[in-house]
């Protein structure tokens, strides 16, 4: 029978001292670990400084790094999405107020008093239809008050106790601009002309609108204690891309003509399209007239060519007789836009970051001392930005080089943000790949166990030769 001689295995301890030594090491760590989480010394972790780190100690960006006050856009001297003065257009235009605006991300491309509070006539109604479209049912009855009749030019006609489907309505209220159908509808869907008022003020702040009061379904003249009916060049150019986006609407405002009765058949009314832009320009979209003495000649419109989307607003637009104002301004803004403006993509989808190095993170090979990495992905999706020839898209990049454990599969780590200028236009989380678990004593305990384990098998089934 062969025996196990220590002195041909030097390695390895007397027996009894081996055993007395490693049981005596595995008490003591197992009495450390049984403490608890929050008496054990935890590494401490290192996570990277979003957007804050020197550009060479991080993966801040692909070419040449911004300085550190870069990273963050400084604030604009001009409104949010203005263009700078000096990068726009010397144009001529009749109106007092105008707008060209990117219709997919709300910048404006020019603007002339963009900004001030202005009235807007009928133009209003495009707030009275997207409305109606939103909160009613194009076959609801409409019964028409006193008050709904008692309307000025333009009007349908209408007479009180007369009833109307709403989809009929919104052709008289879009192609025809009536006063009457306006009102009808605001009291049909509000219950009264100043709650429907409401709707339209809280819909306009919904939508980003900074400087709009609507007391009037119909953009009649109108003041009250808190303010005088009116919007922005901006805001108006704001609700229109808005509308844009309602099938239903564009299906309205684009009709030729149209032609309806009153529910008892009594009535025979025809409406023609008075928005002349439809036939002006290829890829004219929809839009919306209007004019008050007060308010002069308005219009907003829309145009869609390829993947590019202008809006174009204009208040005070000339006073009789110089209704064709608004088709020099409308033309000119849009050319303007079509010449100059191109999209781009600047979504970099297959851009490949480098793994993550998570702290207190479970070995997944069982090896203590092994780091634990998880790779990056980002979401594939497109990007597209109306730009200048002449403007430069900016690309932050803010990945941390470690996190802490536990980390979800699919959880954020860092973000990938575009800008165009000082105005971000994307904003795209870098998510993780995989998970990867918290370092726990009970893991510790564990490994001790299976190593004591390992190691007297491997101890005691050693034989001599």
């Amino acid at each position: 029978m062969q025996t196990f001689n220590h002195k041909k295995n030097p390695k390895y301890p007397k027996k009894k001292t081996y055993i007395a030594t490693v049981f005596a090491l595995f008490l003591s760590l197992i009495s450390m670990f049984g403490a608890g989480a929050a008496d054990f010394p935890m590494p401490e972790t290192v996570q990277a400084q979003e957007a804050q780190q020197p550009a060479e100690e991080s993966q801040q960006s692909t070419e040449a790094q911004p300085a550190e006050d870069a990273r963050q856009p400084a604030e604009a001297p001009q409104p949010e999405g203005a263009q700078p003065a000096s990068s726009q257009p010397d144009f001529s235009l009749y109106a007092k107020a105008a707008v060209l605006m990117d219709a997919g991300t709300g910048r404006v491309l020019y603007e002339k008093n963009g900004y001030e509070h202005m009235p807007n006539a009928s133009t209003t109604k495009i707030m009275t239809c997207i409305l109606a479209l939103e909160e009613g049912n194009l076959e609801d009855e409409v019964k028409v008050s006193s008050y709904a009749a008692s309307m000025p030019q333009v009007h349908l006609g209408m007479s009180k106790e007369d009833s109307f489907r709403l989809k009929d309505l919104l052709y008289s209220l879009m192609l025809e601009s009536h006063n009457d159908s306006a009102v009808a509808i605001a009291e049909h869907i509000g219950g009264s002309v100043e709650a429907f008022a409401g709707k339209m003020n809280q819909k306009a702040r919904e939508l980003g609108c900074k400087d709009t009061y609507f007391i009037t379904p119909n953009g009649l003249d109108a003041s009250d204690g808190t303010g005088v009916h009116g919007t922005t060049a901006e805001d108006l150019a704001k609700i229109m891309s808005y509308c844009i986006q309602n099938e239903s609407f564009l299906e309205i405002t684009q009709a030729p003509s149209y032609q309806f009765t009153n529910l008892a058949g009594t009535k025979h009314f025809n409406c023609t399209n008075h928005n002349a832009f439809l036939q002006m320009m290829e890829g004219a979209l929809s839009g919306k007239t209007g004019f008050t003495g007060n308010a002069g000649y308005c219009y907003v419109g829309a145009l869609r060519r390829e993947d590019r989307t202008f809006i174009v607003a204009l208040l005070a637009c000339g006073w009789p007789n110089n209704k064709t104002y608004k088709w020099s301004d409308t033309r000119a803004l849009m050319n303007y836009g079509l010449e100059h403006y191109h999209c781009e993509d600047v979504y970099e989808y297959d851009r490949e970051f480098a793994p993550v190095k998570i702290e207190q993170a479970e070995p997944e090979n069982g090896r203590l001392y092994q780091d634990v990495t998880i790779p990056l992905k980002i979401k594939e999706e497109k990007i597209r930005v109306l730009k200048r020839t002449d403007e430069e898209i900016r690309t932050i990049y803010e990945i941390p080089e470690t996190a802490k454990a536990p980390i979800k599969e699919g959880q954020q780590l860092g973000k990938v943000t575009y800008y165009l200028g000082e105005r971000q236009i994307a904003e795209v989380p870098v998510y993780a790949a995989k998970a990867a678990k918290e370092l726990k004593p009970s893991w510790y305990k564990e490994y001790l166990l299976k190593l004591f384990f390992m190691e007297k098998e491997l101890y005691f089934g050693q034989k001599e030769n």
